[in-house]
């Protein structure tokens, strides 16, 4: 009787009960079948590639086209097999009686089925090797990521902070000595000790003396005029439009200026 064996290389052989087990070469006997493509030595050096540096989006493509091509291989010999009356990968190659099938090609039914094993293992290699190049290639892009929202927002903090030690704190020119309940400069909400660093067209830079107040006040009658004010240490800023009212003047306050 004969019986299927599978020798160390993979390629099936039937042999005789209680016999030796025939060479390949012998009649009847395939040669050991051909692996894929990518040899061992290939797939050795193509497990280490990606570890070896920094994995790029070229090596992933590497990677992809390499499991394509052993997915159509392994398409290829499974079509082989459907060629011959469809035996598969564990249908028996011998009769009912224990002798070797005559309707199928042995040689190439045992050459595919080897081939489909060492393909698929090459298959399951590169998927290992795509996906831990995949997890790397978002490590890394995650950590650069991070790295440039570092760099950037110091880079944001040392401009602040040299603008804000380039430019001195504003100078005040004048302060408020009084204000009149219900007057417009109560109603802009200006309160007694602001210190004016800011008066309509009039600044630290061009005043001169309260004349330059009074001038822009009687030419902006009924007009809103920006007044930036420190308060306590912080800045203010107010609209006082100078206006007629039951008291005294267009503002109803009292400003002085400050010795500088």
């Amino acid at each position: 009787m004969l019986e299927e064996v599978w020798p160390a290389g993979g390629a099936v052989a039937a042999v005789s009960s209680g016999g030796r087990i025939p060479e390949a070469g012998e009649p009847g006997v395939p040669h050991p079948a051909p692996r894929s493509r990518m040899s061992e030595g290939e797939a050795r050096q193509g497990e280490g590639s990606p570890q070896a540096g920094a994995v790029t989006v070229s090596d992933i493509q590497e990677l992809i086209r390499r499991k394509e091509e052993i997915e159509a291989q392994i398409k290829a010999n499974y079509d082989v097999l459907e060629s011959q009356k469809g035996v598969g990968m564990n249908e028996p190659l011998v009769d009912c009686e224990g002798y070797p099938r005559s309707d199928v090609d042995l040689y190439q039914v045992r050459t595919a089925r080897h081939n489909i094993v060492c393909l698929q293992n090459d298959h399951k290699a590169v998927m290992k090797q795509v996906e831990e190049a995949l997890h790397q290639l978002h490590a890394r892009d995650k950590e650069k990521q991070a790295r440039d929202m570092a760099e950037a927002h110091e880079e944001a903090m040392g401009r602040n902070l040299g603008q804000s030690e380039g430019r001195s704190p504003p100078q005040a020119f004048a302060k408020v000595n009084s204000i009149s309940p219900g007057s417009p400069a109560s109603i802009a909400g200006l309160q007694v000790d602001d210190e004016i660093v800011e008066f309509g067209s009039v600044n630290t830079q061009n005043f001169q003396s309260l004349h330059n107040i009074s001038s822009v006040v009687q030419h902006s009658e009924g007009k809103p005029l920006n007044v930036t004010v420190i308060r306590r240490g912080e800045k203010h800023q107010l609209r006082l439009v100078p206006t007629r009212w039951a008291g005294k003047g267009l503002l109803g306050c009292n400003i002085i200026p400050l010795q500088r």
